[in-house]
Parts: structure tokens; sequence; C-alpha cells
């Protein structure tokens, strides 16, 4: 069975009614549960409407760096990140690629997520491009290996990686590794321990080969599967058995609600 664990299914574009086929379609493809991560804590109570209905979808609260317009204060994220039904936070990060203008707010903006994470022994979900010195730094700086996490849909160096894994946390990979221009991010993942990887979609984005061009969901998160499983040169459900194992250790407020 397969996880994804990171997708933002309040993004999708299609009907209410089509969230629960998209989902169906992902579960007889055997993905058993799914995180549905928040970018703005703004639209928090929207999204959480949205999925709570469906037993094997969890949550998390966070503030994505390139959201930041819709940042909101440290008090105002702890009380949403307390509630029952947040497994993880974030996600958040640094991102200079896109908005190297707004690091200052970022920062800020990042370590008042690590402190929320600690504060609340929730794992974070890091987002990171571009800022591969200043993520490592703040992380270890503010003790997020206290609380463990996760380097979303990672692009960044194998260094970084090590640098990540040496603290706890683990790396996920999403269907950037089946584009044709990723060929250094496929030297990373062969030499990721297998006890350090996640899966993921980060739907309704970054659809992997054959799906570019389509939009992006959850049932496609087997694709993203095989291909790493070919990469690494193990069986599909070998890979599939230890990612999902990997993603409950790393997010155990899930396994409730995965049962």
């Amino acid at each position: 069975m397969f996880v994804d664990s990171h997708c933002h299914l309040d993004r999708l574009k299609q009907g209410p009614d089509a969230l629960s086929e998209t989902l169906n379609f992902a579960r007889m493809r055997g993905v058993e549960h799914f995180l549905c991560v928040c970018v703005s804590v703004n639209d928090y109570d929207t999204m959480l409407d949205t999925v709570r209905s469906f037993e094997d979808v969890s949550v998390s609260c966070g503030v994505h760096p390139l959201h930041q317009d819709e940042a909101c204060s440290y008090d105002e994220l702890l009380e949403k990140a307390r509630q029952t039904e947040v497994v993880a936070i974030g996600e958040t990060g640094l991102d200079y690629f896109y908005s190297p203008e707004s690091k200052a707010v970022q920062l800020t903006s990042f370590v008042d997520h690590i402190k929320v994470a600690n504060e609340t022994r929730k794992p974070l979900i890091i987002h990171t491009r571009d800022a591969r010195e200043d993520t490592i730094n703040l992380l270890k700086e503010h003790k997020a290996q206290h609380t463990n996490g996760v380097l979303h849909c990672f692009t960044e160096s194998l260094e970084m990686a090590e640098a990540a894994i040496e603290m706890g946390f683990y790396i996920s990979i999403s269907g950037i590794v089946t584009f044709n221009s990723a060929d250094e991010l496929r030297e990373v993942v062969k030499a990721i321990p297998l006890d350090r990887l996640l899966i993921e979609t980060d739907s309704p984005w970054l659809a992997p080969v054959p799906h570019r061009g389509k939009q992006n969901q959850p049932g496609y998160v087997v694709e993203v599967a095989e291909f790493i499983a070919e990469l690494k040169g193990i069986d599909v459900k070998e890979l599939a058995k230890v990612t999902t194992e990997n993603f409950y250790n790393l997010f155990p407020l899930t396994k409730k609600s995965a049962s």
C-alpha cells in the first residue's frame, strides 16, 4: 500500500463531489492515506471542511513561504496547530528562487513554525528552494531535531539531504524525479537511504511522467513509487512498504485515522 505524504486536495480544480471520485481512484490503486497540506492559515478552516469527512485524509497547518501576504501571528498559528485534527506544522520554509525580496519575512515565519512545532511536538513540513544554508542553519539553531520533519518535494543537493537526515529528518520525492531535466535529482535519490524516504504528488501540481500536462492527483503517487523503485533497483512493493512505514513513523497522529 502507498501513502501520498503531501497533496493539496483543496486546490484541485474540480467540483466538490469529484473529490470522492479522485480519492477512490487513488484507493483502487493502493493508496491508503493522504496528507492534505495547508499553505495559508487563512484557508485552513476551508481546507478542513473540504476533507473532514474522509477518514483516510489527515491535515497540516501552516503558511507557505510564497504566501507571506497571508502571514499570521505566532499566537494564531499556535492556536490552530494545537487542534487535534492537525498532524503536522507547515508547509513552511524558505524560497529564495521565486521570492528573494520577501526573505526577511520568510525567515521570521519559518522560525515561528519551528517554535510552534517544538511546542506542539508535531513534525515540520518544509519547502526549500535556493535557501540551503539558511534552511539547515535555522533548523539547527532552533532545535528542530526535537520535533523532526520532512524536506518535501526535494530538488536540492545530496549534501543538504544528508545534513537534514543527520538531524533525523526525512526526504520526500515528487513526480519531478520523472522529468527529463531531473538527472541530478535522480542521482540524489539513488543515494538517499530507504529508511529516510517518503513519496508524494504535491498535487494538483507536478504530475509525473506519463501524466505531464494533466492536473496531478494522489493516485499518481504510484508512478512516482514505480520510478523510484526502478531507480534504486528494488521491487515497488518494497518501496511502498518502507515509505508507508516511514510516513507513519514521522506522522504518528495519522495512525488512528489510517486504521
